[in-house]
């Protein structure tokens, strides 16, 4: 069971790491990410600090399944 879960952990990292920046690059794009003087609107400032954590949460699963898998106490 704790292999599962484990394993479960390095698939949520996997697919936040490929999920995200793709989405992040269709942010940066859309027409509300930036002012009329090229300045970042908060539109683009909320969903960079979103992915951001959303990637920081994919890295803590990442170690703590390899750490489980490994027999890391």
């Amino acid at each position: 069971m704790l292999t599962f879960l484990a394993l479960l952990l390095l698939v949520n990292a996997a697919f936040n790491v490929v999920v995200w920046p793709r989405f992040y690059s269709r942010v940066a794009a859309d027409p509300r990410a930036r002012d009329e003087d090229g300045r970042p609107t908060r539109f683009l400032t909320v969903h960079a600090i979103l992915i951001g954590i959303a990637l920081l949460l994919a890295l803590g699963s990442a170690l703590a399944g390899g750490a489980v898998l490994i027999g890391w106490r």
